[in-house]
């Protein structure tokens, strides 16, 4: 962790340690959420759909 030398003078332990505990769970959110990501499955391929299927929009209502 970078800290300022002249801010790190006037934190107390207390506000070193809340700086700590809270980059750690910063940490552990950011490992949460790439393993939610990393969870989603793969697109299956569209080999099974017609080749003309998505070529051409209706834009008339």
């Amino acid at each position: 962790m970078n800290i300022n030398p002249n801010l790190s003078a006037s934190m107390t332990q207390d506000d070193i340690v809340g700086m700590t505990m809270l980059k750690k769970s910063i940490d552990i959110e950011a490992q949460g959420a790439m393993a939610l990501i990393n969870a989603i499955p793969q697109p299956q391929s569209a080999a099974h759909l017609p080749s003309n299927l998505g070529q051409n929009i209706n834009t008339t209502a």
